[in-house]
């Protein structure tokens, strides 16, 4: 059962000056989403800065994208956790809140084994009637669900439908895909590699450069969808300059700094990531304009 197919934008948390959730600049952000044809909204994930809200905001942030998009477009939340009944808590207070899915990362710093991988999943989905999405994404977490993993979950926990799939090696994607045999959907993490996972049957992206470019990060993906790969292919590659600013200090930090110059009043991201430094900022306002956002 696919939560969604394209482009779901992986969408930055808005920050007023003295740091609290700006919620006028959500909703400003989740109508630009909207109305540039997003066909997901991931709140309060890695982009959302799901680390460093504490429960009532990040529940708070659920809640409030849930409102404003009225069901015009799914709502999955980032519910993750390196504890396990920290996740099965916060996964069951999102979907109280009406989250159509929920984007659950691997336990970051423990380093569990593939057994804890399967244990923990298992348990989480267990806990809610939603579906849900793993979130693979090694480099950030320490941790690497195996492709074995991957589908043994995928038969055998009726309610984990999906993969985030940011490993960043497309030889595991394939083998990801290839084992799991249709149990998962799965989406890159990837902006630079959403065009080749659709080629291997991916089904969309949850993404980074949706938050700027929503319409265009769309379109590709319904390019692969539509089966025009050669089409997408070119506006992949015309992408990678705007996606390499967007990644050229840790994530959010970029686009943060992008959504600030487009008039969505970001904010700064929260301790410990800092503000983009000039030099980027230069480099990311300049990779903006050659993409026609500003």
């Amino acid at each position: 059962m696919a939560i969604f197919k394209g482009a779901g934008v992986a969408m930055a948390t808005p920050m007023k000056e003295d740091g609290s959730i700006n919620f006028d600049a959500m909703e400003k952000m989740i109508e630009y989403q909207i109305r540039n044809h997003t066909d997901a909204i991931i709140a309060v994930g890695t982009s959302g800065e799901a680390s460093t809200l504490d429960d009532d905001e990040h529940l708070e942030a659920i809640r409030f994208c849930v409102e404003i998009t009225k069901g015009r477009v799914p709502v999955i939340a980032g519910t993750g956790s390196n504890n396990t009944a920290h996740a099965i808590m916060m996964s069951r207070e999102a979907e109280k809140r009406g989250a159509d899915g929920l984007l659950l990362v691997t336990p970051y710093y423990n380093k569990a084994t593939q057994d804890g991988l399967i244990a923990s999943y298992t348990a989480i989905a267990e806990a809610v009637n939603i579906p849900c999405i793993m979130y693979n994404v090694p480099s950030r977490t320490g941790t690497n669900i195996q492709p074995e993993t991957a589908a043994y979950i995928g038969k055998h926990v009726k309610n984990i439908v999906a993969l985030k799939d940011a490993c960043g090696n497309i030889s595991q994607t394939a083998r990801t895909l290839e084992l799991c045999d249709g149990v998962l959907d799965l989406y890159s993490g990837n902006d630079d590699q959403i065009v080749p996972i659709m080629s291997l049957g991916g089904s969309g992206v949850i993404s980074v450069l949706s938050n700027v470019a929503p319409q265009f990060t769309h379109d590709m993906c319904q390019k692969c969808l539509d089966g025009d790969f050669s089409g997408a292919a070119k506006m992949q590659l015309g992408s990678l300059a705007l996606i390499r600013a967007l990644f050229c200090e840790v994530n959010p930090i970029p686009v943060k700094a992008a959504l600030n110059m487009m008039g969505f009043d970001a904010g700064k991201p929260r301790l410990p990531l800092t503000e983009m430094t000039e030099e980027h900022q230069a480099s990311l306002r300049a990779a903006m304009k050659n993409f026609g956002i500003l």
